[in-house]
């Protein structure tokens, strides 16, 4: 993986390198103790067709007024998915997907998946020297992607020689191709057929999920289909949270349920957790509302309009913007049903105690579940809150560590003793990726052997083990302030200036200074007509760090 896939002509090079990355697959296995063969397997494509069976004619997604049942999605999933296998792609091939949120999204990358190719997750932020890196590092063959984006697509594709299937879905920008070639989504649709006859998968297919982290260009991760469903999509029982037995267990619940539950999934697709979210609430036979982009009022009306009982979103950056929204929308004489609104699940972003506390305020039954992780690890912990269960330690959340999940000593790479202080690099063992596609320095900083004999993924966040064995999460080690000699967590601070009463955001940096090397500093955005005073700010830091 040190380089790049060689070209569809260049058949037997590619064959070697298929070799080469089975020899790893199979190493990594090994190490991490994964069983890579069984009778029936944890493939998300498989499990998608089992809730399809299992509840044909419930709703599966809803986008602006189109509603597709879980027979009508396949279909058009199906007919995609016979496309791709008519352009005599290699299995592990990467195909991109390129929009915001939609309907369409969600189906290329079940598509992509049916075949078994890899779907590659674009940021639809990127311009043109971003698209040009990651269209290049990720060999990409083929691309679905929205209208909108055909200039800047066309700006760079004499630049991309293996990207030659091009699938435009069609938007109401009115952009105009040029000389693009490509083919409307509609039309590839109606000319496929709709059955299902595809080719036995392998829990050992891959999924990549680029993902930007905190330093460099954005990076794959590469995960088994097996792998990512216990490690990010939870894989377990969606009440009992017990480890699930088998692949057919999600559909048969679905099948048993005479209800349906209605979930929104707020962040980008572009995102591993918002894919994983829609893949995992699809595997369970639950409705799937899509909302193309973010906007807090919209969601609120949503859930009025739809029955919405749970959204996933993304911290603060998120459940700060809704909750002044639903204000300010009440205040103006908006009226919402919200009665079935039932859960609230974030992950991926901080999720700070003052917002929390207006939600439980607001909404006293809801259940609301903060999540730490990232793409490289999966599911690392997990923090359900409640009215008397809102505040903090003075640092990060708390959570309770989930299934695999240790913190490292630096140092020795052993196993942190629950209220030692010491902190160290959270990390996670057990159903982790194998490693960054065509980066294996990279690979090898982050994923590591431990001193008890495991791999493990350890990314960077610095954590520390409380003596009830929770983990309190501290921040990133590659944003972290020393200021003589002391680390200090960016996070930390800007969570307790987010307690302030008049304080809607801030953001902590370190800056130069001669005495220490760095000092903290912070932008502080006030609320509209409040002007926090420094010695104030810095007098309610003070009572917390």
């Amino acid at each position: 993986m040190a380089t790049p896939l060689p070209g569809r002509r260049d058949r037997a090079g590619r064959k070697e390198y298929l070799h080469r990355f089975e020899r790893n697959l199979d190493r990594v296995a090994r190490s991490s103790g994964t069983c890579l063969t069984s009778a029936m397997t944890f493939n998300i494509a498989d499990m998608f067709e089992y809730a399809v069976d299992a509840v044909p004619e419930k709703i599966a997604v809803v986008q602006d007024g189109r509603r597709f049942t879980y027979t009508e999605l396949e279909a058009r999933v199906n007919r995609l998915a016979h496309h791709f296998a008519s352009l005599g792609l290699e299995t592990g091939s990467h195909i991109g997907i390129y929009g915001p949120n939609s309907i369409e999204w969600i189906e290329a990358m079940l598509a992509a998946l049916k075949v078994r190719l890899v779907p590659v997750n674009i940021n639809y932020r990127y311009v043109e020297d971003e698209l040009r890196y990651l269209f290049t590092n990720a060999d990409l063959r083929a691309l679905v992607y929205n209208r909108e984006y055909g200039p800047r697509i066309a700006a760079i594709i004499d630049d991309c020689p293996e990207l030659d299937n091009l699938v435009m879905i069609e938007d109401d920008s009115g952009v105009e191709q040029g000389d693009l070639p490509h083919s409307r989504y509609d039309d590839v649709l109606e000319a496929n057929d709709p059955g299902r006859d595809f080719p036995e998968r392998s829990a050992d297919d891959i999924w990549i999920i680029y993902t930007g982290g905190t330093t460099g260009m954005p990076k794959g991760v590469m995960w088994r289909h097996e792998d990512i469903f216990f490690g990010l999509a939870g894989g377990t029982h969606p009440f009992t949270l017990e480890r699930v037995p088998d692949p057919k267990q999600q559909s048969r619940l679905a099948s048993e349920s005479p209800g349906q539950l209605i979930f929104l999934i707020a962040p980008p697709l572009m995102h591993g957790a918002a894919q994983v979210g829609a893949m995992m609430n699809l595997m369970q036979g639950n409705r799937l509302v899509v909302m193309a982009r973010f906007d807090a009022s919209e969601v609120w009306r949503l859930i009025s309009r739809e029955g919405i009982n749970s959204i996933l979103i993304t911290g603060d950056a998120m459940a700060r913007p809704m909750i002044e929204a639903l204000d300010a929308l009440e205040a103006a004489g908006e009226d919402f049903d919200l009665s079935r609104f039932l859960s609230l699940s974030s992950s991926a972003a901080i999720f700070s105690p003052t917002v929390k506390k207006r939600y439980v305020e607001r909404f006293p039954t809801l259940v609301i579940t903060d999540a730490i992780g990232s793409t490289e690890t999966g599911n690392n912990g997990l923090l359900v809150v409640d009215k008397d269960h809102v505040s903090h330690k003075g640092g990060g959340p708390t959570v309770n560590p989930g299934r695999d999940t240790v913190v490292l000593d630096e140092e020795t790479l052993a196993p942190v003793e629950p209220g030692s202080g010491v902190i160290g690099r959270l990390a996670r063992g057990g159903n982790i990726p194998i490693g960054y596609y065509k980066d294996e320095k990279k690979s090898a900083e982050t994923f590591i052997t431990a001193a008890d004999g495991k791999r493990y993924a350890m990314p960077g966040d610095f954590a520390s083990v409380e003596a009830d064995g929770t983990v309190t999460l501290l921040g990133r080690g590659s944003v972290c302030i020393n200021s003589g000699g002391e680390k200090i967590f960016p996070e930390e601070v800007e969570q307790v200036l987010k307690d302030h009463p008049d304080v809607f955001d801030a953001l902590v940096v370190g800056v130069s200074d001669e005495r220490w090397g760095q000092k903290v500093a912070a932008v502080v955005q006030a609320r509209p007509g409040r002007e926090p005073e420094l010695d104030e700010l810095a007098r309610h830091c003070r009572q917390s760090l």
